[in-house]
């Protein structure tokens, strides 16, 4: 393959599915280019008709400027300096990347330093808190709802509200409803959401308080995927600069009226352009962001902020840390919006965006958050409360400066290399712990006891393990002999059990000691022997004890919460240099003991961030949520959605469903509803449900199938990337779904109450053989 640095392009063979990657110019996104062109100074925008065209002719001497780069195809002056008022360049002094690598400390809650924006009377930036968001589902055009539903987020507690602005009539529509909210009383800052259409993001520019652009379409109209089979440099110099010729009016009257932006990438719609260079991945979600920063910087605008969002948290995460990394090196400082895209409702979608969002603020990252759920705007405001909290009770919390091994913090990330126990029943891809005492195991009878741990009973009297029943019992307490009878049937299922030693423990039980009380080596045993770290150990302790226990697994319970992040990846790092004579898997524990104040939601949206921060950087192999005020029914279910939302064990369907807004082209919570209740049994596949085109076909790629409005009462079918059906009446799509899943060997029966029966005549047909 060439390099299109030397002047020949990069060809994509026929039929090939693969993306290029990385950068075409094999230089750094943080270094400048060889060569310096001077930058002229924007010229002043006049408010109102001759806005527009004033900033056009502004782009188009800027253009002229440059040597008309976008007909010769020149290279980009990639300097990061600040354009003076005199049109010079002046430095910006570039700070080493911090020791946290993408965030200010790698070993405790530090913010990271982001300049004030103001977004209307909000302001925005790491000496501000932390502000929340939503977005209206209403019609725009429609003034009266749109208001209404606005009034309803604003005095719920929300700060910042997003419209949908698709049109020329919905962007007329933003100056009454910015009119008739200020009547009434209410400064909540607007924003309005623009796809593919430069021009109306100029006239609802002089309405609303910010402009959300999506780089992905704001110039590259919309979305394909596989009209680009070659690219050479001055095929992106040209791109470039069209996109200059389109967003740099917006940015010219956004500075000139002082409102300000937001340059919100997805990961689902990046342009073909970015997907040929990089791939569908966070460096061409930074490259995309990264181009658009610089375009705003050039004409000296710095109200502005980034988002990366993507459907999953994963991506998400790693696509934030990498653009805070690559801000670091260029002296940037802008803040960032975070979100979780997609994110769907209920508790799945609150747990994953706690995940991705929780991780993040974390560690510092985060100057606005929204909870993106498949629900009305005014439910997503208490969960971000909630992680607002998060934040806030989090800011100064850590451990003290310690060497951690690996690569993580370069955004390089794998999984524990572990050595899984062949005599306790754990899940590798993530196991779910349940603790219970033995008075509570004594009061069970059998239907009861699989009830507790999500076991199946067969009509039979037979005890068998479920999609989500309970990998591994501990037993908090001695054990009593009735409590024991009923270990030894969980035993046989199987199911892990761990206890302390003592009377009537079971044989095959797994013995769990506290890892600085192990002087010397343990008795070998069938089940083995777990071992319980507080994370406050030293190297010393952990290297005796493992070696002198050699345990089945290993169990991590901080005796707080306060700073969980860092002492999980403190107590990891420590693992890494014992693990040359045992790779045990380890469990985090983690307790929530019952505060005034914090309901079940705050308790979710607070462990999901917590567990989240240590599972999408690979610490942790199963999860013990620890907490009384939530049933065992939805504690359970709780930690089987946070281990899917990490990207772990999938257990069931995954839906990726838009929260819905004025480009919604059917109800998206009733259909969403619908299609759960008739594909919601099968685990392993990813079911995508967007309302219209905008995001659609790029987040099918993280979908198994797709499901996306086309138009009035029409629906697309997807299979990833790829439309199979068209303009499917909606009154029948969700039958035509079923069809596809199962055209594609994906679907499954749901279970029935006959199949015990037929199971039960199954076995007793082989035993007569």
């Amino acid at each position: 393959m060439a390099s299109a640095a030397h002047g020949t392009s990069l060809q994509m063979g026929a039929g090939s599915t693969a993306f290029v990657a990385p950068l075409l110019t094999q230089r750094p996104l943080h270094q400048s280019a060889p060569t310096q062109r001077w930058r002229p100074e924007a010229a002043p925008v006049s408010s109102g008709q001759g806005s527009a065209a004033a900033a056009a002719a502004a782009v188009a001497g800027a253009v002229a400027a440059l040597g008309g780069r976008r007909q010769q195809g020149a290279r980009r002056n990639a300097n990061h300096g600040v354009t003076s008022r005199s049109g010079k360049l002046s430095a910006v002094s570039r700070p080493a990347v911090p020791s946290g690598g993408y965030c200010e400390s790698a070993e405790r809650c530090v913010r990271r330093k982001t300049r004030t924006i103001n977004i209307g009377d909000v302001l925005v930036g790491s000496e501000h808190p932390v502000a929340t968001q939503t977005m209206t589902t209403t019609f725009t055009h429609d003034v009266e709802a749109t208001v209404a539903q606005i009034k309803l987020c604003a005095d719920a507690g929300v700060d910042i509200v997003r419209i949908t602005v698709q049109g020329m009539r919905e962007a007329k529509a933003c100056e009454h409803i910015k009119r008739r909210l200020l009547e009434d009383g209410y400064t909540t800052p607007i924003v309005a959401d623009i796809h593919f259409t430069p021009k109306v993001a100029l006239v609802c520019a002089d309405f609303v308080d910010k402009v959300r652009v999506n780089p992905g379409n704001f110039a590259d109209g919309r979305k394909s995927f596989d009209t680009i089979d070659e690219l050479s440099e001055k095929d992106i110099e040209e791109a470039k600069a069209i996109i200059e010729e389109s967003f740099a009016p917006l940015v010219l009257k956004l500075k000139e009226k002082n409102k300000a932006l937001r340059i919100g990438v997805n990961h689902g719609s990046l342009a073909e352009r970015i997907l040929f260079q990089y791939g569908d991945s966070p460096e061409g979600m930074v490259a995309s962001a990264i181009e658009f920063g610089e375009i705003c910087r050039k004409y000296d605008y710095h109200n502005f902020l980034f988002s990366m969002k993507s459907s999953n948290p994963a991506v998400m995460v790693n696509a934030y840390r990498q653009l805070a990394r690559e801000m670091y090196k260029l002296g940037w400082d802008y803040p960032l919006h975070l979100g979780v895209t997609e994110a769907g409702g209920g508790a799945d979608g609150r747990i994953k965006s706690a995940v991705g969002i929780g991780a993040l603020l974390l560690d510092g990252i985060g100057d606005t958050i929204r909870v993106s759920l498949t629900e009305d705007p005014e439910f997503e405001v208490k969960p971000c409360a909630a992680l607002r909290r998060v934040a806030e009770m989090a800011e100064g919390k850590g451990v003290e400066p310690f060497e951690e091994r690996g690569t993580r913090r370069e955004g390089q990330f794998s999984r524990r290399d572990c050595n899984f126990p062949i005599d306790v029943p754990l899940n590798m891809d993530g196991s779910v712990l349940a603790r219970a005492t033995p008075s509570e195991l004594e009061s069970l009878d059998l239907q009861g006891l699989c009830d507790r741990f999500g076991l199946r009973l067969r009509k039979d009297g037979d005890v068998q393990k479920d999609w989500k029943s309970v990998d591994v019992v501990v037993v908090d307490g001695d054990i009593s002999a009735a409590a024991a009878t009923q270990l030894k049937l969980l035993l046989d299922v199987p199911l892990g059990v761990i206890c302390r030693p003592g009377d009537n423990v079971p044989d095959g039980a797994t013995l769990l000691h506290d890892a600085a009380s192990v002087d010397g080596p343990l008795e070998q045993r069938v089940g083995g022997h777990a071992l319980l770290f507080s994370g406050e150990e030293s190297q010393d302790v952990v290297d005796k004890a493992i070696k002198s226990a050699d345990p089945r697994l290993i169990l991590l319970k901080p005796k707080s919460r306060d700073g969980v992040t860092f002492l999980g990846r403190r107590f990891f790092s420590m693992l890494s240099k014992s693990e040359e004579t045992n790779k045990a898997p380890a469990m985090l524990w983690f307790n929530y003991p019952t505060s005034p104040g914090v309901d079940e939601d705050d308790l979710v949206m607070m462990a999901s961030a917590d567990f989240g921060s240590l599972f999408v950087d690979g610490m942790g192999e199963g999860i013990l949520w620890d907490v009384e005020a939530m049933n065992f029914n939805d504690l359970r279910e709780a930690s089987f959605n946070l281990l899917q939302a990490a990207r772990m064990r999938i257990s069931k369907t995954e839906f990726i469903s838009c929260p819905s807004c004025g480009r919604t082209l059917f109800n998206l919570q009733t259909t969403t509803a619908m299609i759960q209740e008739r594909t919601g049994h099968l685990p392993g596949v990813r079911i995508a449900v967007m309302g219209c085109i905008v995001n659609g076909p790029g987040e099918m790629a993280d979908a198994d199938f797709g499901y996306v409005g086309s138009g009035i009462g029409k629906v697309d079918l997807y299979v990833k990337y790829d439309c199979v059906k068209r303009a499917i009446p909606s009154e029948s799509a969700v039958d035509k779904l079923v069809e596809l899943i199962k055209e594609h060997g994906r679907w499954q029966d749901p279970p029935s109450e006959d199949d015990d029966e037929v199971e039960a005549k199954e076995l007793n047909a082989v035993a007569t053989m």
